[in-house]
């Protein structure tokens, strides 16, 4: 049996991100190393050998993560980088927000370089380490039960680097792209290349937004870069942390944003909506509604933090045909709820437990982990629920 209470890991970027740097950061926090260790062997790297130093970056002690590569080829193109993370025996979303991370990557350099994401040949991103790097942290974080990243203003460092495609400015083009809708700040001076392009891809696809302005953390760790830099911690940071206590009987203040739509396909509507939900919402509902001279649209009503209005609101008139949107302040009366992690036969599940006002509880699993679990046994849907709540049950 399995059980995590953290609902939250929050990246702090005060020195850029890397793959390494991340994989750290997760061993600091409490990853198996050995678990670390078998990667390569999972994802069929032959002769893979793996690092794991304790070092010090600004008096901080902080978790170093290394590859031992044998002779490869540089880079690889997506198509073959898909072909490996498809054929590994990963969990399914591991396997989907990895291959979103390196199609992430190739559309972004295929755009800067004028030519398709299947033609572009990923250099420093197609080589081993950093297909280690995306696919060790994003199943790393699944290991120790997160169910939401968050991360804080990123720094990028500042100067020039040098890439297969010659001396390119801080952060590269192709990174700065990759960042497009998350806080960053330049500098500090003389600090060079801070942010890589698969740590800015992790954060594309990891992170729903910034921290909470509230939580409770749990455990916090360090991830070091490969420089030392003098005076200051060339590090990452993460935080596991829990949702803090709402107050005065679990009522919070939120923001419910409404908009109507009239002239966008229903796949279009669905598709702007989960964009919404993913980037941090904490609900939100389509409603068939008439609009003027009798036309249907759509009522889209997402239910926010107050700290991401803007970025939320930004979102829906991207991604969606709206000229305007209403917003009004509510208050939700929350359940107390945690996250554990249960096994079924032989797999992790996930389980949302809520306490109840008589001091009862309800639970109910995450519907992925379920899926996956079936898939993997032949047991029925209801079957693998049915377990997972009752383990849920013992463990109270």
């Amino acid at each position: 049996m399995y059980f995590s209470p953290v609902a939250i890991a929050i990246l702090e970027p005060f020195s850029g991100i890397s793959g390494d740097m991340t994989l750290g950061a997760l061993i600091h926090v409490g990853l198996d190393p050995e678990w670390l260790r078998a990667l390569p062997g999972r994802l069929g790297l032959a002769d893979v050998g793996v690092r794991i130093a304790d070092v010090q970056r600004g008096m901080i002690a902080c978790k170093k993560v290394d590859f031992d590569i044998p002779e490869q080829p540089h880079g690889r193109h997506i198509e073959e980088i898909r072909t490996l993370v498809g054929e590994a025996p990963i969990p399914p979303r591991v396997r989907a927000l990895a291959s979103q991370a390196f199609t992430a990557i190739a559309e972004e350099e295929g755009e800067i370089h004028g030519v398709s994401a299947d033609e572009v040949h990923l250099h420093e991103v197609g080589a081993v380490d950093a297909i280690l790097d995306v696919v060790g942290a994003i199943w790393g974080l699944s290991e120790l039960g997160v169910s939401r990243v968050c991360c804080g203003t990123i720094s990028l460092g500042d100067g020039f680097v040098k890439a297969a495609h010659g001396i390119l400015p801080v952060p590269a083009p192709a990174t700065l792209r990759l960042l497009e809708g998350h806080a960053v700040r330049p500098g500090p001076e003389g600090a060079g290349e801070l942010v890589t392009p698969t740590g800015a891809a992790l954060v594309k696809v990891l992170s729903s937004g910034a921290p909470p302005s509230r939580y409770i953390p749990r455990r916090s760790g360090y991830g070091a870069g490969s420089k030392d830099l003098l005076g200051r911690a060339n590090a990452l940071r993460i935080t596991l942390a829990d949702d803090a206590p709402v107050g005065d009987g679990g009522v919070e203040r939120l923001v419910l944003l409404a908009t109507d739509v009239d002239d966008m396909s229903p796949e279009l509507v669905a598709g702007s909506a989960e964009i919404v939900r993913g980037a941090g919402a904490l609900d939100v509902v389509l409603t068939a509604t008439q609009m003027k001279k009798g036309r249907g649209g759509t009522r889209i009503e997402a239910l926010v933090r107050e700290d991401d209005v803007a970025r939320i609101e930004a979102l829906l008139f991207a991604h969606t045909t709206t000229l305007g949107i209403r917003r009004a302040v509510v208050e939700r009366h929350a359940l107390p709820r945690e996250r554990r992690v249960v096994d079924v036969l032989g797999h992790a599940v996930r389980v949302k437990v809520a306490t109840l006002p008589n001091g009862g509880f309800r639970a109910k699993p995450e519907f992925d982990d379920v899926r996956a679990v079936a898939q993997a046994t032949g047991r029925t849907l209801g079957d693998v629920a049915s377990l997972a709540l009752a383990e849920a049950e013992r463990d109270r």
